[in-house]
């Protein structure tokens, strides 16, 4: 069934509008038309059946609303702070890591990081990225949308202060965790947020990686059976598929 997101400010009128690219997915893409069901949600976990009010049109689209959808039980809140990849990577890690259920998601700048973006590129790669998180949503039935943050260089994020929770970094640094053992610890401490560290194809220097592990986050690793040969957390695919693959169902109500 077709998904479409309606911001939270619009979920008390009568009749709910789809405008703009919304509106254009429902009228020129999918072609509904008057009668037919769908989905909406508020990308705050908030979803209701609706109807096709009448004939779409692209400038706008009519919703009678309908019964709302059951609420998905809590979920651990996840903040994946990855370091930017070369190429079109990025568009894949977010696009994964929103249907792995992420909270949110922050790009890093690293002194590795091989893309470099003035201000007026940096909000065209979130814009970019957030709407790519949207579409993420429509199509895994996510309800909640992740906010994507503005990319940051990495010293300036934590300066910041270091988020509550579990937070880790994938690294291969001496005394380094198989990343489920550091899970199963946190899930007995009853930890409902995390924060995944990622670097960029290069990895943090070993200066970033120190300023991290003295910050308090957990250097992390996959660890695979004997035999098989283990995989850094990093940019690019590799994050997708090693990366992204953090077990978090092993966290107090994940539903991953």
């Amino acid at each position: 069934m077709a998904r479409f997101f309606l911001p939270p400010s619009k979920w008390s009128a009568p009749v709910w509008e789809l405008r703009g690219d919304e509106a254009h997915h429902a009228a020129k893409v999918l072609r509904l038309r008057q009668g037919d069901a769908c989905v909406v949600f508020d990308g705050r976990g908030r979803a209701a059946h609706a109807v096709v009010a009448e004939a779409p049109r692209s400038s706008g689209v009519l919703l009678t609303p309908g019964e709302e959808c059951p609420p998905a039980p809590f979920l651990a809140s996840v903040t994946l702070c990855q370091a930017i990849p070369k190429g079109a990577n990025m568009d894949l890690i977010i696009q994964k890591a929103v249907e792995l259920g992420v909270s949110a998601i922050v790009p890093l700048i690293t002194d590795r990081t091989i893309v470099r973006l003035n201000a007026r590129e940096a909000e065209a790669k979130r814009q970019k990225w957030q709407r790519i998180a949207l579409e993420a949503c429509k199509q895994c039935g996510q309800n909640t949308l992740p906010a994507v943050e503005l990319p940051v260089p990495f010293a300036e994020w934590l300066g910041r202060g270091v988020p509550d929770g579990l937070n880790v970094i994938a690294s291969l640094v001496p005394g380094v965790r198989p990343v489920r053992d550091v899970l199963e610890e946190a899930r007995g401490r009853s930890v409902k947020k995390a924060s995944l560290l990622v670097g960029p194809e290069g990895d943090f220097t070993e200066q970033e990686t120190a300023a991290a592990l003295e910050a308090g986050f957990v250097p992390v690793t996959l660890h695979r059976p004997a035999g098989g040969n283990g995989r850094l957390f990093r940019g690019g695919r590799h994050a997708v598929r090693a990366g992204l693959s953090f077990p978090l169902h092993i966290l107090p109500c994940s539903r991953i």
